[in-house]
């Protein structure tokens, strides 16, 4: 055990998520952008690797760009597998500063204070930042995490293309982070990942930790609408076959009947829309749009992809338009560690802190790193639900309070193991 009390730094803590923040910080735009292997993405991921160098932690970089600062055990491992603490720390465009960020600052904080006790952890910690967990210029989202887990594979991974239609692999290579190490080849004993709710329940119920649970299955595709381009003073309703209108009529059933069949847990969203050639007087020859699927129960979730699908043939026959649709990504409802949970629910107890058990609205990393490890999540709350946006915010108190929650379930974990 240490020779000293195990003491969070909440200061260091806070004044490296400043400085991560400022980062890609876009003054005129607001926020912050690190789009994930972009020259932000470098810059975040360099200064990330320095903070790790300075706590004297083994630096890893594998194939997929995962990025790992390991502190050694008292003894040699043998058997016993690492504590992993990980999130990530690319972003989406004009971001909050915690998204990610949090969750692996709060993985150094608590090697601080175990260097800062002065004796090494009984068995090994490993702070992880995952690539591209946001999915905004790579999908799936989540990617290096998936990765890892075994969930994709790796020559998969690196040929996949982005929106700029850069190669994953290319990129990597270009910024210096493609790595030598497997994918997965440090198997954790647990997984912890704490991260800002990104919701509202916290702040609305007055709770300052949220123990999760569980998380939602998300279904994420891409439908293309084919039509006819036309006049649009000139082409009667009824000769129409217009793309505009079938994708607006489908957004629609989304919420009129998709969500209806189960409004207090199915969730849809169409997130980004275009229409060709995009006149004011022309009928929409092509509509390209996604939709994000979400409900914590499987069996609701199929029954959603199915509701839709359904409609997609009902539609396309009655316009006259071709539809096609890609999947972009499907993950299966998550259950956590029991134990890990009743671990946090126990430190947030021990610390008088107010909390509840719930779901993750969001997906997180350690929703794949579950599929090789126990692992759970801690949540802080967010000021008005807000995240993905400059307005995302957390009292420095309650971002303290979270990391003191983390440090102790890391303790008591590893002491129980020694």
């Amino acid at each position: 055990m240490p020779t000293a009390p195990l003491s969070l730094d909440a200061g260091a803590l806070l004044e490296q998520l400043r400085a991560l923040g400022a980062i890609g910080a876009d003054a005129a735009a607001g926020g912050r952008t690190r789009i994930a292997l972009s020259d932000a993405d470098k810059a975040g991921r360099d200064q990330l690797v320095q903070w790790m160098r300075e706590l004297r932690l083994e630096v890893r970089v594998d194939r997929i760009g995962n990025v790992f600062g390991i502190l050694p055990a008292a003894a040699p491992a043998g058997e016993r597998r690492p504590l992993m603490i990980g999130s990530h720390i690319d972003t989406v465009r004009n971001a909050g500063a915690l998204d990610g960020c949090y969750g692996v600052l709060a993985g150094l904080a608590v090697a601080r204070a175990y260097r800062a006790a002065g004796t090494p952890p009984p068995r090994a910690i490993v702070v992880a930042a995952f690539t591209n967990e946001e999915g905004v210029r790579f999908q799936p989202d989540m990617m290096g995490s998936l990765v890892y887990a075994g969930g994709l594979a790796l020559d998969e991974a690196l040929d996949t293309l982005g929106t700029d239609g850069a190669r994953l692999g290319d990129e990597l290579q270009r910024i210096g982070y493609a790595g030598e190490m497997a994918p997965g080849a440090i198997v954790p004993g647990e997984y912890l990942e704490l991260h800002i709710e990104q919701g509202p329940v916290l702040e609305a119920e007055g709770r300052l930790i949220g123990v999760v649970e569980s998380l939602q299955g998300i279904s994420w595709q891409k439908i293309t609408v084919h039509g006819t381009a036309n006049h649009a003073g000139t082409t009667p309703t009824r000769l129409r076959h217009d793309a505009g209108y079938a994708a607006a009529a489908i957004v629609a059933f989304l919420r009129e009947h998709v969500v209806a069949a189960a409004p207090d847990t199915t969730l849809a969203t169409t997130g980004s829309l275009r229409l060709e050639p995009d006149v004011v007087n022309v009928i929409p020859r092509k509509a390209v749009f996604t939709v994000d699927l979400r409900d914590p129960d499987e069996a609701r979730l199929q029954a959603a992809e199915r509701r839709l699908a359904d409609f997609l043939v009902q539609i396309a026959a009655r316009e006259g338009v071709r539809i096609e649709t890609e999947r972009l990504a499907r993950f299966e409802p998550v259950s956590f560690d029991a134990g890990l949970a009743d671990e946090i629910e126990a430190s947030a107890r021990r610390f008088g802190f107010t909390h509840r058990r719930m779901t993750s609205g969001a997906g997180h990393d350690a929703q794949m790193i579950a599929r090789i490890a126990p692992a759970a999540m801690i949540f802080v709350p967010s000021r008005g639900g807000i995240s993905h946006n400059p307005r995302e915010h957390t009292d420095d108190a309650q971002l303290v309070q979270g990391a003191q929650v983390l440090l102790d379930v890391v303790r008591r974990r590893l002491a129980a193991s020694a």
